[in-house]
């Protein structure tokens, strides 16, 4: 058996410090999960995390990148398959239990990162960048459907993003909240169907 060369071996690390990472952020949330912890259940040191992200804030940051990336192509892929208004209803509403933890450490993260300017310049980048993403694959499906939204595109994606979040906090503290249905609503209500004013 070969041994891994160094290059390899950072790979690695930088991997399982970001498998590790994102499993003890959803379990504990943001504020109280450690660097400490993370390192000693990936098997390294804390230097380690600091070395590959400089600190909590930048592991999260990288888990939320590689998240989102893989769940923006997700969504784009959806709507592209969408066929028919209820299809889009459907894309735009799903809030299962993985998705209510990771927006509930998200919020934390945010509220940590709200008083540190260099931290939120970069997180509002992302997020514009990738909404601009979505709303360029709803452009194209609202023309294939003949759906006019009632707002502006750009507003919609970034209402029904609060949306989703308010609603995963809420749930957190009321489980019996229907999410998924009062999401739903409101995006029937958004994109209503052919032929109705809006």
């Amino acid at each position: 058996m070969s041994r891994l060369t160094r290059v390899e071996q950072q790979r690695r690390t930088h991997q399982a410090l970001l498998d590790v990472g994102l499993a003890v952020f959803l379990r504990c949330g943001f504020l109280a999960t450690t660097v400490e912890e993370i390192a000693a259940e990936a098997g390294y040191t804390r230097g380690a995390v600091y070395k590959h992200f400089g600190g909590k804030e930048g592991l999260w940051q990288a888990i939320v990148d590689g998240q989102a990336d893989a769940q923006l192509a997700g969504l784009r892929e959806l709507l592209d398959g969408v066929s028919s208004r209820e299809e889009l209803v459907a894309a735009l509403s799903p809030l299962d239990g993985v998705a209510v933890q990771w927006i509930q450490v998200s919020a934390e993260f945010l509220a940590a990162a709200a008083g540190r300017p260099e931290i939120a310049a970069a997180i509002v980048g992302a997020q514009r960048e990738r909404e601009a993403l979505i709303v360029e694959s709803l452009t194209q499906l609202c023309v294939r459907l003949d759906v006019r939204p009632v707002m502006p595109l750009p507003q919609v994606v970034a209402m029904l993003a609060g949306l989703a979040g308010s609603l995963a906090l809420r749930r957190a503290i009321d489980p019996s909240v229907d999410a998924a249905a009062i999401t739903a609503g409101v995006v029937r209500a958004i994109f209503p169907p052919a032929g109705t004013d809006g």
